[in-house]
């Protein structure tokens, strides 16, 4: 099976991602109330955030968290180690308006990459307060999401 029939014909499964912090009150405090997440089960080491649906985990690792390398993507220094989420454009832009309100540092603005080719979409980058990076992006076709 194709990816692209895969994202149209099979529904999504919700995907675990465990990733390392330096505060679990910082964590909560970004991804549960800056970004929404709810709280799932935690310790005192590990903090599980309903992510959009797939679950995060925070775990306490203060030497491994954070970004250290970067690629260069349509002129920008793209952090190697990220994650997030494709969003619809219009929560994109919500997302993006909120976060500027919130006085977040952008490691990348908002804007919109590979303008006019296949794989035209809304990005932006920033760091959690660990230094974790997150990108949220958005396609005005999602069919586009793996097209070449």
């Amino acid at each position: 099976m194709s990816q692209a029939t895969s994202i149209n014909q099979r529904p999504l499964q919700p995907f675990h991602l465990a990733f390392p912090v330096t505060s679990l009150e910082h964590a909560r405090a970004f991804y549960g109330g800056l970004l929404g997440c709810a709280e799932g089960r935690s310790s005192p080491e590990w903090v599980d955030f309903d992510f959009f649906g797939h679950q995060l985990v925070a775990h306490l690792a203060p030497e491994e968290a954070g970004h250290r390398n970067v690629n260069a993507v349509d002129g920008h220094d793209v952090p190697v180690r990220h994650f997030g989420v494709v969003l619809s454009m219009d929560d994109w832009h919500a997302l993006a308006a909120r976060l500027k309100d919130a006085g977040t540092q952008f490691v990348i603005e908002p804007h919109i990459r590979f303008k006019g080719q296949v794989g035209e979409q809304a990005t932006m980058f920033f760091l959690d307060p660990c230094g974790n990076a997150l990108e949220f992006k958005a396609f005005a076709d999602i069919g586009r999401l793996f097209a070449r």
